[in-house]
């Protein structure tokens, strides 16, 4: 429930602090006063489009507050909690607008996005406008009203999620089905090529140990010549080898270290030498018996390469890369072997988003459907009493099986006949102004009964309505403002007689400078607001009168 909203620098208010009860709220004015611009205010405060020609001229920026009430809104307190905004028993919501038209916005002292706010607004408010009606012409604003009637909000996410996620895989169908042709030219191609290289059949690392083998085989002879020179050096000459000249000096450092005991590590060293050069003897004696003249092996070996290298040059890569090449063009093979697997797992996937749709669809078309007739009696009985005897109302609702969309697959369309005998056509056909007017009022509260949101704003949606009818009107929205706090913005004194509370709106000129002030009425004031908006500027003790009558207590 609105509780208060404070107003400082907006349109020609300079300041307003405005306390609010619950139950119906009439709000009067005379023309021209600005009798909107409280809900205009609170409509900035919860998310509507700021322009730098709503502060007050002369002012650097407007100000506007809200504070609600939430301890019986337990959508709004668990909004709270989860964007972690301080969710308490009442709520602030701020927004202020500089003369330039930038704004920013606060919940409950944290700056916020205009998304947030608008989002926590859909929770507090609910307005309806004077022109509502005409917009309830269009079909889809028709389907709008069932749907709020119906209280169809899971059952649109669940239609919503299903189309959103249809679309998604229909992209993506459509994106493999495009790139179709180049896949298969490319297929062919990697075919081929894969094909090539796996009758070459070169292995991780191959080339390098070819290459070296090749090397090896090319070089035999000076090899074997420098092995064996190596050999005679290291152990086999007589006098003049390494060992025989290593064992020489072991023989002396002994007789050293037999005289003085300093000589040991050396010996030791002596001795290790001795060891190693003895194993490097041996392994290049084996390393030079291992060599061996092979020209078959060289030539099977010089062929190989010479296709690696062949093959690298058309693939543009290294020798030594090409058979990590094999294997990235085997995978991409692969990858596109897949996808004709992968299109037809999406197709699957997209035939159960559809059915998903359609069932959810369906689901919503017989709900639909029985809040429709539901609704036909409502509407068709407020209609009798809002001076339309013979009206009848219905809401025709038709399923369309190749429609998919976020809304189902229906089409509503509201008929009505106002006179005996004639068939039922729809509204933008049959209805004149004044019958529109009321069929859009009879509509929007009974509407707005089913609706969850505390607060509900009426602004001026009694136009085209007079007499026994708008006393029936007001009748209505007090009786809306026994369950919800309901502001009605009017200039019947019928309607407004019938609220609970009573605002007045003036407006105030200097020559220089305009204001509007609005402030509550007493029980006196309201009798001598009713009795103007009875008589105009002429007020008689029968109008007064007149306007007791109407004030309900």
């Amino acid at each position: 429930m609105l509780s208060q909203l404070t107003v400082s620098n907006f349109a020609i208010v300079k300041f307003l602090e405005l306390d609010f009860n619950a139950g119906m709220t009439s709000i009067t004015g005379e023309t021209g006063a600005g009798k909107s611009i409280a809900i205009d205010a609170l409509g900035l405060c919860l998310g509507s489009r700021a322009e730098a020609g709503m502060v007050r001229p002369d002012a650097e920026r407007a100000d506007l507050s809200a504070c609600f009430d939430i301890s019986a809104i337990p959508a709004a307190c668990a909004w709270l909690q989860q964007n972690e905004l301080n969710d308490t028993d009442h709520c602030i919501v701020r927004r202020t607008i500089s003369a330039e038209g930038r704004s920013r916005a606060w919940i409950n002292g944290h700056p916020v996005p205009l998304a947030q706010l608008k989002g926590l607004g859909e929770l507090l408010v609910s307005v309806h406008g004077q022109h509502a009606h005409h917009s309830m012409l269009h079909s889809e604003v028709q389907l709008d009203l069932l749907d709020q009637y119906a209280g169809h909000h899971n059952l649109l996410n669940a239609c919503q999620k299903s189309y959103l996620s249809w679309k998604q895989i229909d992209r993506q169908i459509q994106q493999l089905q495009q790139q179709q042709a180049q896949r298969q030219a490319r297929s062919q191609l990697l075919e081929y090529q894969v094909q090539e290289l796996d009758e070459f059949g070169l292995q991780i690392d191959e080339f390098e140990q070819i290459e070296s083998e090749h090397k090896r085989l090319a070089n035999c002879g000076t090899l074997l010549e420098q092995s064996q020179r190596a050999i005679y050096l290291l152990s086999e000459g007589e006098d003049n080898s390494v060992q025989s000249l290593l064992q020489q000096a072991i023989s002396e450092v002994e007789a050293l270290h037999s005289d003085d005991p300093a000589f040991a590590e050396s010996l030791a060293m002596l001795h290790e030498g001795m060891i190693q050069i003895q194993e490097s003897s041996n392994e290049i004696e084996h390393y030079r018996a291992s060599l061996e003249m092979d020209p078959e092996r060289f030539n099977e070996l010089e062929q190989r390469m010479s296709r690696a290298m062949t093959l690298a040059r058309k693939h543009q890569v290294n020798a030594n890369q090409l058979a990590e090449h094999h294997q990235a063009l085997a995978d991409e093979l692969a990858q596109l072997s897949d996808s004709d697997s992968q299109l037809e797992e999406l197709q699957q996937q997209r035939s159960l988003c559809v059915e998903q749709l359609q069932q959810h669809s369906s689901k919503l078309h017989k709900s639909r459907c029985r809040f429709a007739k539901e609704l036909n009696k409502l509407v068709t009985a407020n209609l009798k009493e809002l001076a339309m005897p013979h009206a009848k109302f219905e809401i025709e609702v038709g399923y369309i099986d190749e429609q998919l969309s976020p809304q189902g697959s229906d089409k509503v369309q509201f008929l009505v006949t106002t006179n005996p005998g004639q068939p039922l056509q729809p509204i933008a056909k049959t209805a004149s102004g004044g019958e529109l007017s009321r069929i859009g009022l009879a509509i929007q509260v009974i509407t707005a009964r089913k609706v969850a949101t505390p607060t509900l704003i009426f602004d001026e949606v009694d136009v085209g309505i007079s007499g026994p009818t708008a006393a029936v009107v007001g009748k209505m929205l007090r009786q809306l403002g026994q369950s919800t706090q309901v502001f009605c913005v009017t200039h019947l004194p019928q309607v407004a007689g019938n609220g609970h509370n009573h605002m007045f709106v003036s407006k105030q000129s200097t020559g220089r400078s305009t204001e509007t002030h609005m402030v509550a009425l007493q029980l006196q004031q309201r009798i001598d607001e009713l009795a103007r908006l009875l008589g105009g500027d002429t007020i008689t003790e029968n109008t007064k009168a007149n306007a007791q009558e109407l004030l309900i207590q």
